[in-house]
């Protein structure tokens, strides 16, 4: 019994001692804007679509207590026209995050029509930039999800 309670302190201290030694780790609170559709940063439209759509783009931070604008561009590939593919239902390309909203729409009405599968046949919206400076995209180098490519399809 005496050998085992020695194993057992032998293996327990180091494991109490290397805890007690370790620096507190600070939680991740790093602000960022980021735009998806159920996690995904590339999103497939059918080319009969007769809607309205809004796409978010997201506040990821604590409450904000000042007004935050972001600026956003609509770019569509050489296969899609705005007026004949699609169109987008804002009268600029900014929106503004009030205090206590943590998503903004941008409203995309698509519209019905034939499609040459030889083009590029995609419609991007891009974060561009933002009043306080936050981080476009989810943190880290690659910046994934601060764009959000809709490939329109038959």
């Amino acid at each position: 019994m005496k050998k085992l309670l020695k194993i057992v302190l032998v293996a327990f201290v180091p494991l109490v001692m290397a805890a007690c030694n370790k620096e507190e780790v600070e939680p991740f609170d790093h602000p960022f804007f980021h735009i998806h559709v159920d996690n995904q940063d590339t999103v497939e439209v059918r080319y009969n679509r007769r809607d309205t759509v809004a796409y978010h783009i997201y506040l990821s931070a604590e409450r904000q207590f000042d007004p935050i604008q972001v600026t956003y561009s609509v770019t569509p590939g050489s296969g899609l026209e705005e007026g004949r593919d699609y169109r987008v239902l804002h009268n600029s390309n900014t929106v503004v995050f009030i205090p206590g909203v943590f998503q903004v729409p941008v409203k995309i009405a698509w519209l019905e029509h034939d499609l040459d599968p030889a083009q590029d046949n995609s419609l991007s919206i891009k974060i561009e930039s933002n009043s306080k400076d936050y981080t476009l995209g989810l943190p880290g180098p690659d910046h994934i999800q601060q764009q959000l490519v809709l490939i329109k399809k038959k």
